[in-house]
């Protein structure tokens, strides 16, 4: 068994995290740390009681593991590797968007690094796992500019109480921020360009982003368009050849609704064409395949388990 430590345990995306890892066949959670939780029941605090209930949040991490799972804030792992040096033997896993463009670490979208990762593995943003791969096939082939609308659940906005989490504000109600000026698109552009570069295409297009803020709790809900000159026929065929081995991303039919993905680590591509342009619905759980789920399976890559090793996960329907 590989051994793991979490640090920043008690929030939304460590929850999915031990959620998931206490019912992996490989891994034990050795240590979970939190400063504002140290001495509490990680089931009770987090309301599982599938969590061992020995398990209790620790102040500081002091445990030899093989993984360590970064879940803090933003600017905290940067924090928290100056001042813990961690051994070249242990993976490291980086939830933040600390390290998404450092040369250092592996950027952990599965589905680009094919498996080939490192010891130090920046984990994607929620919307740029959603947004990257409904864009993946077609980068190096189209020059139109990208129109993206995305809508996130609550949840998405970390488990410190805001405005725009109270659920009076939240329910019935949906509003836009950030518009064309979101942190993920800083990781979207980098890595888009890289692989732009590498398909021939020196000019990555212009994408043009507007995050909404949606009426539930958990997912996200993706739709882009561009101009594109191919057939819908020939665009399905695209999208199937690039994800034909991927474990989680799926092209389907008919058109994706949210609870398809809620609860698992799948992505759902719908993309088709309509009088010329190429609209694409993409579909993720933020909390999993944006966060906790690829995660995990960036960490099954690195030790050598099958992607879906931990992360045979139900759809949450109702």
């Amino acid at each position: 068994m590989k051994k793991a430590a979490i640090i920043g345990a008690a929030g939304y995306v460590a929850r999915e995290l031990i959620g998931i890892l206490v019912r992996h066949p490989e891994i034990q959670i050795e240590q979970a740390v939190s400063s504002s939780q140290h001495g509490t029941s990680v089931s009770g605090f987090h309301h599982d009681y599938g969590i061992p209930s020995a398990l209790v949040f620790s102040e500081k991490w002091d445990k030899t593991v093989d993984v360590l799972f970064l879940c803090g804030g933003h600017g905290h792992s940067k924090q928290f590797l100056a001042e813990n040096p961690v051994g070249e033997e242990t993976l490291v896993v980086d939830l933040s968007m600390d390290f998404r463009t450092d040369a250092d670490f592996v950027y952990g979208l599965p589905e680009i690094h094919g498996g080939n990762v490192s010891n130090r593995i920046a984990n994607p943003g929620c919307f740029a796992t959603a947004i990257q791969l409904a864009m993946l096939p077609m980068l190096g082939i189209s020059e139109s500019d990208w129109h993206i609308h995305a809508m996130t659940g609550s949840s998405g906005a970390g488990q410190q109480l805001q405005t725009t989490s109270h659920f009076s504000w939240r329910a019935d109600n949906v509003s836009s921020y950030k518009v064309f000026d979101h942190q993920h698109l800083i990781e979207i552009k980098h890595h888009g360009q890289k692989l732009a570069t590498k398909q021939g295409n020196n000019a990555l297009p212009e994408i043009n982003f507007i995050p909404l803020r949606g009426p539930f709790t958990r997912g996200i809900f993706a739709t882009l368009y561009c101009e594109t000159q191919k057939s819908e026929a020939e665009i399905q065929q695209l999208y199937k050849d690039y994800y034909a081995d991927s474990a989680f991303t799926k092209v389907v039919s008919p058109e994706p609704d949210l609870k398809q993905v809620t609860g698992t680590n799948f992505c759902l591509l719908h993309p088709r064409v309509i009088n010329g342009k190429l609209f694409i619905t993409s579909i993720i759980d933020n909390l999993l395949k944006g966060a906790a789920g690829q995660a995990v399976e960036n960490t099954n890559a690195f030790f050598g388990f099958a992607p879906e090793t931990g992360l045979q996960l139900k759809p949450q329907f109702l």
